[in-house]
């Protein structure tokens, strides 16, 4: 079993910076490929970022590719999302997710989710 609790979330001006971090419980946190989501008001929630077991491939939704940075601290069970320039369309409550076995780059079929932080970007 593992626990995620997502922080960092809040209220930002449009082309500011925010970081996200996601604490892990457990032992086992190494094992798991890590993702971020996001679900803004009204749609589907959606793959943003994703990053493997150790950390040496990451992968990104084409709307973030070079604004957003996903890295992880295995010794920390930590988790972080590094997010530039926001625009008011990366406006959504994200959510950290684990994997065992996969990066998915789909919302179903996730291990583990966190319960959300809420980022709203002012335009």
């Amino acid at each position: 079993q593992v626990q995620l609790v997502e922080s960092g979330g809040g209220l930002v001006q449009a082309g500011g910076s925010m970081r996200l971090s996601c604490a892990a419980s457990g032992r086992t946190f190494s094992s798991y490929h890590m993702e971020w989501f996001r679900q803004a008001p009204g749609k589907e929630r959606e793959f943003v970022a994703a990053i493997s077991r150790s950390g040496d491939s990451t992968r990104y939704v084409d709307s973030v590719k070079g604004r957003f940075t996903i890295s992880r601290d295995n010794a920390k069970n930590t988790v972080y999302l590094q997010m530039n320039n926001l625009k008011p369309e990366d406006t959504a409550v994200y959510y950290c997710a684990a994997d065992r076995y996969y990066i998915r780059h789909t919302p179903g079929g996730v291990d583990y989710w966190g319960k959300g932080t809420l980022v709203t970007v002012s335009s």
